[in-house]
């Protein structure tokens, strides 16, 4: 018999769209949780619009983040739809919602009006810039917030424009933490017996993910500029060219360095006063580099990773998705899934990275189409057909 998940029983409503909430609650869903997430009738959320690729009409991108969920739509500028989203909310653990702040106080849903009728419930609260401030009102896509917390500023190659990371970084990492802030929340509410607000930013989550580079600042009160492939603090730690490609090479200690040198057959570098440490490394970073590429650059990339791996000295290739997807560490940990969609027959995903080994997350329910679970979610509210029927018709819950 197959072991529990770790969130089984609990019910989650899922009130976000794009990335980063979709994101926070299909985790969650992995984790066993019951999510409901909850669109706008005819549109739905908007990521079901961005592509191509689609597969048979639903976006490759709405498909990266809604698995282990069920689908309703509702008419929230309704009274009716608003009473339907009540009885989900009285009946759940988690809310979560990424709505430009404010919003959720227009419906008749603030923090405060859903902590009188479900205390236990916890509200998390995703948004750009905070649900207050003097920016909190600005819109905050991705890309904007990349620039606006400062990733763009140290992103791209040091001579050209700044660039954004290929990776929508402050969607994915604030839809991460405000994922474990509400796993903290329910851990308390444990103890307490309460619930509470949980509040994450895109702004907040991406500058603690700059680190190094903040507190660079932070110490040095020198602003830290684009070094393109390289690390500011580590050398080498780089992208070099071989013979037929790149690889990118991490020397992240002395000790390593001096195995690469040695790998490569360059021993004189390793006892040059220039790179015999990290700091002096870093200093001639330039030289160090044309040093290593001129000896990388005569081999080939399958040659060169061989004799690093033998040598113990972290390195690896510059592969696409289609060589990541199918390498063979990712078959043999099953990093793709197929799953069966009611619409795009069998789709292929990304599995989740959530490993338990006694409370396994899993891949149970493929994302849904718009609407799919209206009527029986309805029925599991208590509703009755024709009521349901009738809401269907007036375009309140489709």
């Amino acid at each position: 018999m197959a072991s529990p998940s770790p969130l089984d029983g609990l019910r989650v409503v899922d009130l976000s769209r794009a990335l980063s909430g979709p994101l926070c609650a299909m985790l969650l869903g992995d984790l066993g949780a019951n999510v409901i997430k909850v669109e706008e009738p005819e549109t739905g959320d908007d990521s079901r619009h961005w592509g191509p690729p689609f597969q048979n009409g639903e976006s490759a991108y709405f498909l990266s983040c809604n698995r282990n969920k069920r689908g309703i739509t509702l008419n929230l500028r309704r009274e009716s739809g608003r009473e339907i989203l009540w009885r989900l909310i009285e009946r759940a653990d988690v809310l979560i919602e990424n709505f430009r702040p404010g919003l959720m106080e227009v419906f008749g849903f603030s923090y405060e009006a859903v902590h009188v009728r479900n205390p236990r419930l916890v509200y998390c609260s995703i948004s750009a810039y905070g649900q207050n401030g003097p920016e909190a009102s600005r819109p905050g896509y991705d890309i904007i917030m990349q620039g606006t917390t400062g990733a763009t500023s140290v992103t791209g190659d040091p001579n050209g424009d700044p660039y954004r990371s290929g990776l929508p970084v402050c969607d994915v990492i604030s839809g991460l933490m405000a994922s474990q802030s509400i796993l903290a929340a329910l851990l308390a509410r444990e103890r307490t017996g309460q619930g509470q607000r949980v509040e994450a930013t895109l702004l907040g989550a991406t500058v603690a993910a700059l680190g190094n580079f903040a507190s660079s600042y932070l110490v040095s009160g020198v602003a830290p500029r684009r070094v393109g492939n390289s690390h500011p603090q580590i050398a080498p730690y780089d992208l070099l060219r071989a013979a037929d490609g790149y690889i990118n090479i991490a020397g992240g200690n002395d000790d390593i360095f001096r195995r690469l040198c040695v790998a490569l057959d360059l021993r004189g570098l390793a006892d040059d006063p220039r790179f015999m440490t990290n700091a002096s490394r870093v200093a001639n970073r330039a030289a160090l580099l044309a040093a290593l590429e001129a000896r990388t650059s005569q081999e080939p990339v399958a040659s060169l990773l061989a004799t690093l791996d033998a040598a113990k000295v972290p390195a690896g290739p510059i592969r696409d998705m289609g060589e990541v997807l199918s390498s063979p560490q990712a078959q043999y940990t099953g990093l793709v899934r197929e799953i069966e969609h009611p619409t795009t027959g069998s789709v292929r995903m990304v599995d989740t990275p959530l490993r338990l080994s006694d409370t396994p997350a899993s891949l149970r329910l493929p994302p849904p189409t718009l609407g799919q679970h209206t009527a029986e979610v309805l029925r599991e509210l208590g509703y009755d057909d024709a009521t349901i029927l009738a809401w269907r018709k007036e375009g309140v819950a489709v």
